[in-house]
């Protein structure tokens, strides 16, 4: 990968040695296919365990967003094994051919690492970015032809789990894909053919990589199926998290963006789940006062 250096090896610190390490004398398109793919597994279904074991303890209960579903233990096998199927048949081919097209328009990928001055505002734009075209594409999925063929898979469990996050027809994984990993592509054609920002400001890998890393947990969280007093959306008011996403696998409608509130509220698409949270409360109030 690295025939000319542009850098001074003893600069590097331990993490960026071991990253140059293995890439040395190998395919990059190979190693970063396999690398990302395995970092995608362990990461998706890593992030998972923990709401998994909060479904055997029963002090958590408390903080599930649908009391009266429970999922057994068959939903979770069979949602892991279509999973596991649309990962290895569509999402491995995908994650493989990034790198080629990524690396055509510059992207790079020896060390140095970008600092995080550098990787924080890429990362706010990518989930602006992801986040406008989830509520889109996503309201667009509701459309009924599209629904009925596509889309409905997903809504297969109404009260949904980390791991079903991903449990969706391929087209809609091909479509939704975009958001994640066309953002990053578009943010770079600006930044370095358009603009010319600098090559401190043009995509590396580990930023890319880092961001699907925070697009898994947003994914795995927003389907986890607990509202914990720690939740993101309790410090962040617009953040979206399970407590808005759980209620559009419950109605079917309303709350299509991914990990921002805002849209839903512009365009009206929020109106109720705003009125079930507030029946919710009153609910709440009364049992508390009699």
């Amino acid at each position: 990968m690295n025939s000319t250096l542009t850098y001074d090896p003893s600069q590097l610190n331990w993490l960026e040695t071991r990253w140059e390490q293995m890439y040395e004398g190998r395919n990059p398109l190979v190693v970063t296919g396999i690398f990302a793919f395995l970092m995608h597994e362990f990461v998706y279904f890593g992030r998972f365990i923990p709401f998994l074991i909060c479904d055997f303890i029963p002090y958590f209960k408390q903080y599930k967003l649908q009391e009266a579903k429970e999922n057994s233990s068959d939903d979770y096998w069979n949602c892991t094994k279509k999973v596991l199927y649309s990962h290895f048949l569509f999402e491995g081919p995908l994650i493989f051919f990034f790198h080629p097209g990524a690396t055509f328009l510059g992207m790079k990928v020896s060390a140095p690492f970008p600092t995080w001055q550098q990787m924080l505002p890429q990362l706010v734009i990518f989930f602006i970015f992801e986040d406008f075209y989830h509520y889109t594409m996503h309201r667009f999925m509701h459309w009924p032809p599209f629904y009925k063929k596509v889309h409905k898979i997903h809504h297969e469990y109404a009260a949904p789990f980390g791991i079903a996050a991903e449990y969706a027809h391929p087209i809609e994984t091909m479509i939704l894909g975009f958001g994640t990993v066309g953002g990053p592509l578009v943010y770079h054609a600006f930044a370095s053919k358009i603009f010319d920002f600098g090559d401190e400001w043009h995509l590396h890998l580990v930023t890319m990589l880092l961001w699907i890393v925070l697009r898994l947990f947003q994914a795995i969280d927003a389907h986890s199926g607990y509202d914990f007093p720690w939740s993101l959306h309790n410090i962040v008011p617009f953040w979206a998290g399970a407590e808005h996403h759980d209620y559009h696998h419950q109605a079917f409608i309303g709350n299509y963006a991914s990990s921002f509130r805002w849209w839903d509220y512009l365009f009206g698409t929020d109106k109720k789940y705003r009125a079930y949270r507030k029946r919710q409360q009153q609910e709440r109030l009364k049992a508390k006062n009699k």
